[in-house]
């Protein structure tokens, strides 16, 4: 069982992603039963036992509670720049250490074989996860989640982006495009943002609801795969 944003029908007859989270279920045959995490591909998907535990509380900071982090498309992310090691990451957040780290080796069937790769550190104090790439054979920050619920407040253009109505920040985005401001690209998930800058505005569970949070990339993240 799990959940996923809900879509909604809009009135010129299209799907929008709408502000509340909706069950799901995934329904497999005996033989993945048996071995879930050891069968394909779910040995390949992200196990859900590298997320931490949910105590049944879905906490959002209260806006006026986050800090404001400026951001320069495909260059830096408040005190975080693109191509940071992850020392260099966690230094920049004042010592804050990783919640949680996550990673893979190369070869998923043979589990434990190979060097490991280091994907992303989630960081709770900061409320932001960092997301790594192997350009030059180590890991260097490549993107940037800004999580919805804990992290700090930044803005596009005026319009604030974190912690917000999923709905409301696409309508603003949409209505933008539409009067020529910008281009309008849309990622995996619906996710929506300016065409070329990098950026795209996400949605985080917050209980039966979901908020805005985004995330920002450096130059050619999205085509790395």
């Amino acid at each position: 069982m799990g959940a996923t944003q809900e879509q909604v029908l809009s009135s010129d007859g299209h799907l929008r992603r709408g502000d509340r989270a909706r069950t799901e279920a995934l329904f497999v045959a005996s033989e993945l039963a048996d071995d879930p995490y050891g069968t394909e591909p779910v040995i390949a998907w992200r196990d859900v036992r590298d997320e931490s535990a949910n105590p049944g509380a879905w906490p959002v900071r209260a806006l006026e509670d986050r800090p404001s982090w400026g951001w320069s498309p495909l260059q830096s992310v408040g005190p975080l720049r693109f191509g940071m090691t992850p020392q260099q990451v966690a230094a920049a957040l004042d010592g804050d250490a990783p919640a949680v780290r996550r990673g893979h080796f190369p070869w998923p069937v043979y589990q434990e074989s190979g060097q490991w790769y280091l994907t992303e550190d989630q960081f709770d104090g900061a409320g932001v996860t960092a997301h790594y790439w192997y350009e030059e054979g180590i890991p260097a920050l490549g993107a940037v989640t800004v999580h919805g619920r804990t992290g700090p407040q930044l803005a596009f253009d005026g319009l604030e982006l974190i912690g917000r109505t999923v709905s409301e920040i696409g309508a603003a985005l949409e209505r933008r495009a539409e009067n020529d401001e910008f281009g309008l690209v849309i990622g995996c998930g619906g996710d929506l943002g300016p065409d070329g800058l990098g950026m795209y505005v996400r949605a985080a569970r917050a209980g039966d609801t979901v908020i805005s949070e985004a995330r920002f990339c450096a130059e050619g993240w999205e085509d790395h795969g």
